[in-house]
């Protein structure tokens, strides 16, 4: 794998599914991120979608030390910058830029860029990037569109997000183009505003015990 990616197949190896979180208060971000490891989900991605996002990032990044924390919806050069500051360990992008490849690099921390059709696939292929997010994945076509890009385009492995929950994981890891899913269905907004951290745990847990396959 080129050095643009060095270390991220192992971290999307760590589990099958990856939370995607968005907080909008402080608070709660070192609660959900102890209960979803504690549940086995040790990769985790703090979004940039609210003013908190870098924020979280660092304590998470401060204050649970078994979790690998990555920073998501990367956007522009400078935000790669922020997190990779602010201690994020990978970042993943809902798509890709001239400038933010660049800039990802000739930097420390592997990026993950978003692709949604072949085209695109083989732009970030070219560039060296041979792990890529698929996003959005229910509205792109889903399990059928991924299924379709692994005999043109085997040497790409995907995570798809966008509309996954329990119920359709499993069809997805079923691929072998499939490396993990993303998902936000372990950490409902209701639960995380009751602190209910022992059913964030019991999701988490029912996420990692999914299995990945290598059907086609």
């Amino acid at each position: 794998m080129p050095r643009i990616q060095s270390g991220l197949s192992d971290i999307l190896a760590l589990a099958p599914v990856i939370p995607v979180l968005t907080f909008d208060t402080l608070d709660v971000a070192v609660p959900v991120a102890r209960a979803l490891v504690k549940g086995g989900l040790t990769v985790l991605e703090v979004t940039l979608r609210t003013p908190v996002g870098l924020d979280a990032i660092r304590a998470i990044a401060k204050a649970v030390p078994d979790a690998v924390v990555g920073a998501g919806t990367v956007v522009r050069p400078d935000q790669y910058t922020a997190v990779a500051e602010a201690g994020a360990r990978f970042a993943v992008s809902p798509g890709y830029s001239p400038a933010l490849l660049a800039i990802a690099a000739d930097g420390d921390v592997p990026l993950l860029p978003g692709a949604i059709t072949p085209a695109e696939s083989i732009t970030l292929l070219d560039a060296g990037y041979t792990m890529q997010k698929f996003f959005p994945a229910e509205p792109a076509g889903g399990v059928a569109m991924l299924k379709s890009m692994i005999a043109p385009l085997p040497e790409i492995r995907f995570c798809p997000t966008g509309g996954i929950d329990i119920a359709k994981a499993p069809t997805y890891l079923a691929l072998s183009n499939v490396t993990c899913i993303g998902g936000s269905w372990v950490t409902p907004a209701d639960t995380v505003a009751a602190g209910d951290w022992d059913r964030i745990e019991a999701l988490a847990a029912e996420a990692s015990a999914l299995s990945r396959g290598r059907s086609a």
